[in-house]
């Protein structure tokens, strides 16, 4: 095989010329189950305020009243020039939609995959190690658990059972008076809070985030737990692993310097399906804790049949989805030099 097969920057660039099928094939995807419902979206979102006239216009405006094909060609010229569309129901643009509510909904996405992480790892890590053992048995229960369980069925327990003794919120942002005094810059209220500089501001709003964020990790950190033990076992049967062992060099010692760093590098290429999971978690944690995100405005505008604004936020959706999936592949290349190839 040729040396530049497996060149870094070929690599990247048959990676970004794959966005262009992604893209599309997501956004076709999305333009044709927004269509598949029966009825007229306009006459749903506002049969009941306007005169036969009046929703005929709207219609219009919508370009509903265009063939299936030319809105096709509409959507997908809009999108690409970042032009999202216009909610039915509330005649906002869907990017100011995105822009107001994006905030809370990367906060909490971000935090819970921290959180995940943070449990998943070291449980994982834990679980190969001890293979076979009562902690691995309880290690690999607890990690079928908070995969299966619905993310709404965990936020309740929690809201039950963890928020009273700890005395955590269980619902909303932050408080009233935070939401008063924290100025808003960037959208992001954590960010805002720690610009302000107000400690009981800063403290409210963590409070506020964490149940919600925990929740949302725990229902994604029992992938990590069983890639990072499959991936341990595999890496301790190894030649170089066993070749370490027969040098007299002690077996802690081998799993740190080795075996831990090599299980980590897979859990780096499902990052990018793992953010996708967060996203669609992310709509039901927002509606169990009254959470102010993108997942609790898709949810009213789906009740609305306000098509204009899903089919929007959910292109957004999976914008940042390939997005992050081609940054992953990069980052996965320059570090295993094999993906390249």
């Amino acid at each position: 095989m040729s040396a530049s097969a497996g060149s870094l920057p070929r690599y990247i660039g048959q990676r970004l010329l794959l966005v262009i099928p992604m893209m599309w094939i997501l956004m076709t995807m999305v333009f044709l189950l927004m269509r598949v419902a029966p009825g007229d979206p306009i006459s749903a979102a506002l049969g009941g305020r306007l005169d036969p006239a009046a929703l005929e216009q709207a219609k219009h405006r919508a370009g509903l009243d265009k063939p299936l094909i030319a809105q096709y060609w509409d959507y997908l010229w809009a999108t690409l020039h970042l032009d999202f569309g216009t909610t039915f129901t509330d005649n906002q643009p869907v990017i100011d939609v995105v822009r107001d509510n994006g905030g809370a909904t990367a906060s909490l996405v971000l935090s819970a995959f921290v959180i995940a992480l943070i449990i998943g790892i070291p449980l994982g890590l834990l679980a190969g190690r001890l293979r076979d053992t009562v902690p691995d048995v309880f290690i690999r229960i607890f990690a079928i658990i908070s995969y299966a369980a619905p993310i709404f069925f965990i936020g309740l327990l929690a809201q039950i059972y963890i928020a009273p003794p700890l005395g955590l919120p269980t619902g909303g942002q932050a408080s009233p008076e935070t939401l008063f005094i924290v100025p808003e810059r960037t959208h992001i209220l954590v960010i805002d809070a720690f610009l302000s500089g107000d400690t009981d501001s800063i403290v409210d709003v963590l409070k506020h985030l964490t149940l919600p964020a925990f929740v949302l990790g725990i229902g994604i950190c029992g992938i990590f737990i069983r890639l990072v033990r499959v991936n341990i076992l595999q890496t301790v049967q190894s030649d170089y692993v066993e070749a370490a062992e027969a040098r007299g060099i002690k077996r802690g010692k081998v799993m740190r310097s080795h075996a831990f760093r090599n299980a980590l590098v897979p859990v780096i290429t499902v990052i990018g399906l793992q953010v996708a999971l967060l996203l669609s978690g992310a709509v039901l944690t927002e509606t169990t804790f009254n959470w102010p995100g993108l997942g609790q405005k898709l949810i009213k505008y789906i009740g609305g049949r306000d098509y204009g604004a899903v089919q929007g936020i959910i292109t957004m959706f999976a914008l940042v989805v390939v997005v992050v999936s081609v940054l992953i592949d990069i980052i996965n290349a320059l570090i295993d030099p094999r993906v390249r190839y």
